[in-house]
This record gives C-alpha cells, sequence and structure tokens, in this order.
C-alpha cells in the first residue's frame, strides 16, 4: 500500500487511454480476452499516497449489491440495472475532489476498463455473504476479495463488515476470520477498513444498534482484532454523541453515508458535525449520493466534497 503521509501535488503524466469506452466494449472484452482485466491492473495509475495533501478522504461506496440490497432512497429496484449505476459512479468519480471507490470486484473491475479508476483510491470489499433479508444474513463470509486478491490488483485498503450480534455463536466466527484478515492485510501494508455494529434479529429482522453505547462498544471489539493495528481503520455510523463515539479510538475513522431517511440537509448537517471530530478522516457514501432523491448526482458529490475537502 502507498505510505498513508500527506502526498505531494498530483500526477501530471497524461491518463492512460481507456480500454473500452461503452458497455458493450466492456462484455465484448470479458468475454474474449478475460485476462485484459490483470493487464489493466498492472498498467493503472496508482496515487503515489493513500491521503490527499488535507488528510481526508472523500470516497463513493458501491458494495451493497453484492448483499443483494439494490435500494436506495426508498426505491425498491433503485440498482437493478448495472449500467445506470456504472454511469451514476462514473459521474461521482469525476467530479473534482472525490478520492475513489469502494467496491467488489465485478464493479471495480467495470469502472477499471471504463478507464475510471486512474489516479484514485480504491478500497476492495471483502465479506458479502450476509445477504439481506436472508436467513443467514449475520454470516458475514468472505465472498469478495480476499488478501491475495486485493494484493495483486495493487489496491489501497480492503473493507469488511463486523456486525455482531451476541446471541449467534457465529459471531465468533466472523471475529476470528476478521482478525485473521486484518494480519494478513497489514503484512502485505495494505489498510484493514472495519466497519462495526452491534446487531441482533428484531421479528426476523437484522436490526443494527445505532445508540452511542452500542456503537462504543463495537468500536472497542473490532479495534483489539489482528495481530497489529498499524493498517486498521474504522467506518462508522454517524450517530447521536459522536464526540463520545469518537473518544473511543486513536484509530483512523471514515464516516459512512448510509441510506437515511431525512431530508438532505438534515443528512449534510450532521455530516457536517461529525467531520470536525479530530479522528475523522473523511466519508464513505454510495446511495446517498448515487440516488439522490432529485437524481442530480453531481450536485449531491460537490456537497459531500465541499464537506469534506
Amino acid at each position: 500500500m502507498p505510505d498513508t503521509a500527506v502526498s505531494p501535488a498530483g500526477p501530471t503524466h497524461a491518463v492512460p487511454t481507456p480500454l473500452c469506452t461503452t458497455y458493450a466494449e466492456v462484455t465484448e472484452l470479458r468475454s474474449r480476452d478475460p485476462e485484459a482485466i490483470g493487464r489493466a491492473l498492472d498498467a493503472r495509475r496508482r496515487r503515489p499516497t493513500f491521503l490527499p495533501a488535507d488528510g481526508r478522504l472523500m470516497l463513493v461506496a458501491a458494495d451493497h449489491p453484492a448483499r443483494g440490497a439494490l435500494a436506495a432512497q426508498g426505491r425498491p429496484t433503485a440498482m437493478h440495472s448495472r449500467t445506470d449505476m456504472l454511469d451514476r459512479l462514473r459521474t461521482a468519480l469525476a467530479r473534482p475532489g472525490v478520492d475513489g471507490l469502494l467496491a467488489t470486484a465485478d464493479i471495480a473491475e467495470d469502472l477499471l476498463l471504463l478507464g475510471a479508476l486512474e489516479d484514485k483510491v480504491v478500497v476492495a470489499s471483502m465479506n458479502r455473504g450476509g445477504l439481506a433479508g436472508a436467513a443467514f444474513e449475520l454470516d458475514d463470509r468472505m465472498t469478495g476479495y480476499d488478501v491475495d486478491g486485493v494484493v495483486r490488483a495493487r489496491f489501497d485498503a480492503a473493507k469488511m463488515l463486523n456486525r455482531i450480534d451476541l446471541d449467534d455463536p457465529g459471531t465468533v466466527a466472523m471475529l476470528e476470520t476478521t482478525g485473521h484478515t486484518i494480519t494478513a492485510l497489514a503484512r502485505a501494508g495494505v489498510v484493514a477498513m472495519l466497519e462495526p455494529f452491534m446487531s441482533s434479529r428484531r421479528d426476523g429482522r437484522v436490526v443494527n444498534d445505532l445508540s452511542a453505547d452500542a456503537v462504543i462498544k463495537s468500536v472497542h471489539i473490532t479495534q483489539g482484532l489482528g495481530a497489529t493495528s498499524a493498517y486498521t481503520w474504522l467506518k462508522l455510523p454517524v450517530v447521536a454523541e459522536m464526540e463520545r463515539v469518537m473518544d473511543a479510538t486513536t484509530l483512523p475513522t471514515l464516516l459512512l453515508g448510509g441510506d437515511p431517511l431525512e431530508e438532505p440537509e438534515e443528512t449534510y448537517a450532521s455530516w457536517r458535525d461529525a467531520l470536525g471530530l479530530p479522528a475523522v478522516r473523511g466519508l464513505v457514501v454510495g446511495r446517498t449520493l448515487l440516488y439522490p432523491p432529485d437524481d442530480d448526482v453531481g450536485a449531491a458529490v460537490d456537497t459531500a466534497v465541499s464537506l469534506v475537502h
């Protein structure tokens, strides 16, 4: 992984020509030359450092579809169209101040072939096995990237979802796997980004406890995982009493946007307040920015960027 020190001014050499310019070309290339993805990963121009000069990150998230979570902003079928989603992601990634992407391999590689990941931070999404609404939803197995895949792709970080249910004996297996993965990523010099929740089942549904005390407990449990925390970052929800929540850790933390029900102005105000806390290093936002109520992705992204940078 690149050094996490602040970066110099952005690179000045030419951007490589995308392998594809249309979605039809992406499918054609995938069918005729799958090794092109590996070559594109090798040739992709990376940032010289993980953090930009101001020490803050603005990332766009796109890993919910792999868990079967396709709704956004009250629209149940919002993410059914992959090409529409890619259009929105390309718009977001092209906006000034957007530092990169968090995604599963299918989405990341489509964007790679379309040339949208040059000079971007890329965070690989690892455990997507806990499908939304499934009886096994809390079984967050590693069905996405593995450590070797992240390292070979030359990505900057790998993200894990860590839903902790004290009534589910399977939680301990997730914690053990996460600990081993953190250790392996650190030995390769790659950031492990952990997204913890205290979770439970209510009326058959998995519910995350977003009280400050619950988030604090989840932070303490997850930040102790692995043989080293040198490369561990947190990804936390914005909840009430964020100052008390952030007092629970010295680890660099990104705020997750989730899929809020309140008006955009209220959401942005809560982000603004939380971004002022010392350990907070930026935002990782997906559905809120990709599927805003007015469908103006560029404007939504620009607002978030203005809060981060």
